[in-house]
């Protein structure tokens, strides 16, 4: 079997890679990524992408149809990956994680791939009331990155001939310890904050709702959809993965953290005007389809897990906001130093 993995050595590439290794040892695993953050280790006493046989370096914009040869199942993770760069970087966002995704899976169908597994996210869902949302219930991206998950999904829903078995993984917000940490997410920024000054500031009144999901078990799902079959869940699929337990209020996730690290003092906004980014999710249909493929790492595993590996690297940086452990710091500074263009090109 060949893989091809786009965008392993971002924050779920390197877990995800080390998880396929091990599933499929005599699998052929091949790499695609633009390297942005190539260089953004934490504590890996080797390089992550010594596990896959060959890795390639390009622009997902100008994706060379010929490295789709052979390959059996295309696992596609490459984004613009949050609100924030989404956000700055808005007309890029929609040039990769839309018209290139939309290429690219296009150009797999043609060349016989056979499984197209598709990254997207509960993002997607935006502000949402009446109770946890369902795959059928109306969706309200409020960013430029939820726009492209939900564009990409449509894409792959009306343009699949039937040749492929596309699988789209809505995942819950991504925490959890890796080879290369990103703390702009939610659960790592309390935990590093914890460590570093022993306080979480949480900036909003606390009650915002986030389906969490640890990027151990975001590999797990990913090994789920590259076995799967139109037998199980159709040619098509569209489907939340976390778990039910793993919705919780942003006042819970501090509060789970400074029980983890006792010393933490949390301190909340309660005057803040509401965040709408608010939403539980229903994973019931996950639970049905991939029942041996369920979320296995608890909250406070991952707690443990973070706080581990940053104390492995001797982590205590007061500032991590203005680290390159923030991914739209770390492309602002390849910008500032020359490195890439305001498109995000390499010069």
């Amino acid at each position: 079997m060949r893989i091809l993995i786009t965008g392993p050595m971002g924050y779920v590439g390197p877990v995800l890679t080390r998880h396929l290794r091990k599933t499929f040892p005599t699998a052929e695993l091949v790499g695609f990524d633009s390297g942005y953050f190539a260089h953004n280790l934490t504590g890996a006493p080797s390089l992550p992408e010594a596990r896959l046989d060959s890795l390639h370096f390009g622009d997902l914009r100008n994706f060379p149809a010929n490295l789709l040869d052979g390959v059996d199942a295309v696992v596609h993770l490459a984004a613009i990956s949050n609100d924030p760069m989404g956000k700055e970087f808005e007309k890029v966002t929609e040039a990769i994680n839309e018209r290139a995704s939309v290429a690219l899976a296009s150009m797999a169908e043609e060349k016989g791939v056979s499984k197209f597994i598709f990254a997207s996210s509960c993002s997607i869902y935006g502000a949402a009331e009446g109770g946890p949302r369902r795959e059928s219930d109306p969706l309200n991206p409020l960013t430029a990155y939820a726009r492209s998950k939900v564009s990409m999904e449509n894409a792959l829903r009306t343009n699949n001939a039937g040749r492929m078995t596309v699988t789209c993984l809505r995942f819950a917000t991504a925490c959890g310890m890796s080879d290369r940490l990103r703390l702009d997410l939610v659960l790592n920024d309390f935990v590093a904050s914890a460590l570093a000054t022993n306080e979480i500031s949480v900036l909003s009144d606390g009650t915002p709702w986030r389906p969490l999901i640890d990027v151990a078990d975001m590999a797990r799902a990913i090994e789920w959809a590259i076995r799967r079959t139109p037998e199980t869940g159709g040619d098509v699929l569209l489907v939340n993965v976390g778990s039910t337990q793993g919705n919780y209020q942003v006042r819970q996730l501090a509060e789970v953290v400074a029980a983890e690290l006792p010393g933490t003092k949390v301190s909340i906004n309660r005057d803040a005007l509401p965040d709408k980014r608010s939403y539980q999710v229903d994973f019931s249909l996950f639970a049905q389809l991939a029942p041996s493929h369920a979320p296995a790492v608890s909250l406070a595993q991952s707690v443990r897990n973070l706080s581990a590996g940053l104390r492995g690297i001797n982590f205590s940086d007061k500032d991590f906001r203005g680290s390159s452990l923030m991914r739209l710091r770390t492309l602002k500074e390849h910008i500032a130093q020359g490195r890439l263009s305001s498109d995000l090109h390499w010069q």
